[in-house]
């Protein structure tokens, strides 16, 4: 059974503007991948059917993503007949994607409320998959259609959400390319999860490709770099503790307390959290933490505007930075980027 149902799969892609494409044997690595990937900001991954046994491998990746990755959406991509289809939905696949449309794969999918990605490579394919429920159609092979196809679709039809797969790079020019002639998603497989660095280990550089990808398609829409206020950050006093404050929020709001090491979050089920700083900080009463969705462009903007910064922390998928002057009524403020 899937564990994300087909409007939640639906609505993350498009957010998220890119679908990693991979297949892998080995397991251990597949799931180096996966965790690669999400660091990057990728939260939908597709798994393709290419290889022999290759449901067993999605099975256990199913099973290990539940465990330790709950929030990745992984699906199967490959995926040509209804047989096929059938017994990766029954492994738990969360979305279905074909290099072809199959209206009997189309029918599986809706009885299970599981999101069906076809392949299609002219007008009428793809009116035909949109009226057997695809939202979002797989325009392939991309590399010959060009960006142009889909320019020339969504001018009489501005409703279809067309992803290019085939040939899609993970430059800032071809996705710019790709976004601004309206595709609603890009799907990469090899250009993305390169074959010569996953064998030399180097996931690092996978997951810069990943997150690189991403922030080029925000660009590309037109997303701002700050994006609003990501938390806000309260210091204890010698009267109440960091446990204090945050237990007092959980008893009064319901809100939930998840502490680290140097602090404790407390969220409600929306957005908007409060962090509790354990440690008291001289002359400073709270900080706020401004969401951006390029760090490297916030930071260069901010300098440009004479605000000096202090040293970033950078770690996989996360970077933070404060501002060196405070606001005006004495408040600290820091850049916070999540991939």
């Amino acid at each position: 059974m899937p564990k994300f149902l087909k409007h939640e799969v639906v609505a993350k892609l498009l957010d998220v503007g890119v679908l990693p494409t991979f297949y892998e044997g080995d397991l251990e690595t597949a799931k180096k991948i996966l965790v690669t990937c999400v660091e990057g900001g990728a939260k939908v991954v597709e798994f393709t059917n290419r290889g022999a046994l290759a449901y067993q491998v999605f099975s256990e990746l199913i099973k290990w993503r539940d465990k330790e990755r709950p929030d990745l959406m992984l699906g199967v991509g490959t995926v040509l007949d209804p047989a096929t289809a059938s017994l990766f939905i029954n492994s738990g696949a969360d979305f279905v994607v074909g290099p072809v449309f199959n209206p009997e794969v189309a029918r599986i999918c809706n009885r299970r409320k599981v999101a069906y990605i076809p392949g299609c490579s002219s007008p009428s394919e793809i009116s035909a998959a949109e009226e057997m429920g695809a939202d979002i159609i797989k325009v392939f092979p991309a590399d010959v259609l060009g960006p142009r196809f889909i320019k020339d679709m969504m001018g009489p039809c501005p409703w279809s959400r067309l992803m290019p797969s085939g040939g899609v790079e993970p430059t800032r020019e071809n996705i710019f390319e790709w976004i601004k002639a309206g595709a609603a998603a890009l799907n990469m497989g090899s250009n993305l999860i390169v074959k010569d660095l996953v064998k030399a280990g180097d996931f690092e550089g996978i997951r810069k490709k990943v997150e690189n990808s991403i922030t080029w398609v925000k660009e590309a829409r037109g997303v701002p770099i700050f994006l609003g206020v990501e938390h806000i950050g309260l210091y204890p006093t010698s009267n109440a503790s960091a446990t204090d404050i945050a237990d007092w929020y959980a008893s009064i709001f319901g809100f939930a307390k998840k502490e680290g090491a140097s602090s404790i979050f407390v969220s409600g089920p929306s957005y908007g959290r409060i962090e509790i700083m354990k440690t008291e900080e001289k002359n400073v009463r709270c900080h706020v933490a401004i969401l951006v969705s390029n760090f490297e462009a916030a930071i260069e903007y901010l300098r440009k505007k004479g605000v000096e910064l202090e040293e970033p922390s950078i770690k996989p998928g996360v970077a933070a930075v404060y501002l060196k002057e405070t606001d005006p009524a004495g408040n600290r403020v820091h850049l916070l980027y999540r991939a």
